[in-house]
């Protein structure tokens, strides 16, 4: 039985990479007390960039702070994130698929339409060829996009010292990456708005009501 690939989407400070090991423990936790028909073979936690050794150095170009006079340009960006991208699907994600993982991602496709589609303001057509070259044309099973205002997010980011490249990016940068996200969801099934808000044990309990009915949807006898 083919894997499920659940990816988790958000601005800046929405708290993914939180929300994804809330996710995996209370995952681990149900399967082994409830045992459900057919479960997955196990649970596989994975990003974007950098999920793969080749994607760590991708991302390091990527996200490093830079200088005005050597800074990535916008579509050398996207590349650079199309290339770690296609990396990680065939060495990671459909390898993992195939034998059955279930498969938390952070970030994947759509944030590419948000950053660079919308944020960089290049185009969208461009950007949805490169995602099918680089995807293979796989697609998540379900997105859980962290709906949260721009700046409470770029607060926490704040607060947490020194920022990368992406996220020293101004606040309009940021506004209209939000617009992407919430574009996304608007017209696709299976992109699921969570208040980002809450504190992390609220968001996380709305997190596991939407991946419980998905379970059994999945996972049903």
């Amino acid at each position: 039985m083919r894997g499920k690939l659940i990816v988790f989407e958000g601005i800046e400070g929405s708290g993914k990479t939180t929300q994804i090991q809330h996710l995996r423990q209370w995952l681990e936790n149900r399967l082994a007390d409830e045992g459900l028909a057919h479960a997955p073979t196990g649970i596989i936690v994975t990003r974007q960039p950098g999920g793969t050794s080749v994607g760590q150095q991708i991302r390091q170009v990527l996200l490093q702070p830079s200088t005005d006079t050597d800074s990535v340009t916008s579509t050398s960006e996207l590349l650079l994130y199309a290339a770690d991208r296609a990396q990680h699907v065939e060495q990671v994600l459909v390898p993992a698929l195939k034998s059955g993982h279930l498969v938390l991602c952070d970030r994947y496709t759509a944030s590419t339409v948000a950053y660079q589609g919308y944020g960089r303001q290049l185009d969208l057509a461009l950007i949805e060829t490169l995602n099918t070259i680089a995807t293979q044309g796989l697609t998540s099973d379900l997105t859980l996009w962290l709906k949260l205002d721009v700046a409470t997010g770029l607060g926490r980011m704040a607060a947490r010292g020194q920022a990368d490249r992406i996220e020293q990016a101004g606040i309009e940068f940021h506004r209209r990456v939000h617009a992407g996200f919430a574009a996304q969801a608007q017209g696709q099934t299976g992109f699921i708005a969570v208040d980002g808000s809450p504190n992390a044990t609220t968001v996380a309990q709305q997190i596991q009501t939407i991946v419980s009915t998905y379970l059994e949807q999945w996972y049903a006898p």
